[in-house]
């Protein structure tokens, strides 16, 4: 399938406590909290820096959609040592980046208007972590789940790089991306239940062909990495080792 992606309108709802950020009343695209900007309030993002267990100091990420800008916070706090690059095709969104204290492009911080799908193809990256979270208001666009799509992201991806996706399971379509990532990336590949939500997964797939470590080795990489982070990485390395046994096949009709 190949429909157009068109831009979502952002909507910025907020009260002394939260600021989010919405495209439609369906549902939350990001949320900050006033008194801790950098704090990953929604836990599905919690879930996606579970690649800090896998890949716990990547010297460049890349991300694919910006939102409130969550994650792209997040990382530039504490991965100090880390070049970050932020893809939106949404211009209204990025405009929004003060309102969500997005700090100002710098040395090893930029946020660039193009199509996430287009900038995979390029030459000029090789990311060691490309977080992909770009959901407009009528789900994931068709180009950002195909196996093009994911084809390209391994090819851009540095030799012992990896992908992490947000994806939903109640999508119609959620068992066509999965099989094109499994058909791209094989048996590298862990899917984990996102933190606090009924419907996200989060998927990590990695160039070769090393598996998934096991939960020991995950739950001990989390206490070294403890003191360092604001998220709960015990809780997320518990997540990863029960998407191993979760039959993800009871999710989604395949169109």
């Amino acid at each position: 399938m190949n429909r157009k992606r068109k831009a979502s309108k952002p909507l910025v709802i907020q009260n002394d406590r939260i600021v989010s950020l919405y495209f439609d009343a369906r549902g939350v695209q990001s949320t900050m909290f006033r008194h801790d900007p950098y704090a990953l309030a929604l836990g599905y993002t919690r879930t996606m820096m579970g690649f800090l267990l896998l890949r716990p100091a990547p010297r460049r990420i890349s991300m694919i959609g910006l939102g409130g800008g969550s994650l792209a916070k997040y990382c530039y706090r504490h991965l100090p040592e880390t070049a970050i690059t932020a893809v939106e095709i949404n211009p209204e969104v990025i405009a929004l980046r003060d309102q969500f204290h997005l700090p100002p492009d710098d040395e090893r911080f930029r946020v660039v208007c193009a199509d996430g799908a287009q900038f995979v193809t390029g030459t000029d990256h090789r990311p060691d972590v490309l977080l992909v979270d770009a959901f407009n208001a009528d789900g994931l666009p068709a180009e950002l789940g195909s196996t093009t799509f994911y084809e390209a992201c391994r090819r851009r991806l540095s030799d012992d790089g990896m992908m992490v996706a947000n994806l939903v399971t109640d999508e119609p379509d959620f068992q066509r991306y999965l099989r094109a990532l499994r058909e791209v990336f094989a048996n590298a590949l862990a899917l984990a239940p996102s933190e606090g939500s009924q419907h996200n997964v989060t998927v990590f797939a990695w160039k070769g062909a090393g598996q998934v470590p096991s939960l020991a080795a995950m739950l001990e990489r989390a206490r070294v990495l403890e003191p360092r982070h604001a998220v709960n990485l015990h809780a997320t390395a518990t997540r990863i080792e029960y998407g191993k046994r979760f039959d993800w096949n009871r999710y989604g009709q395949p169109r």
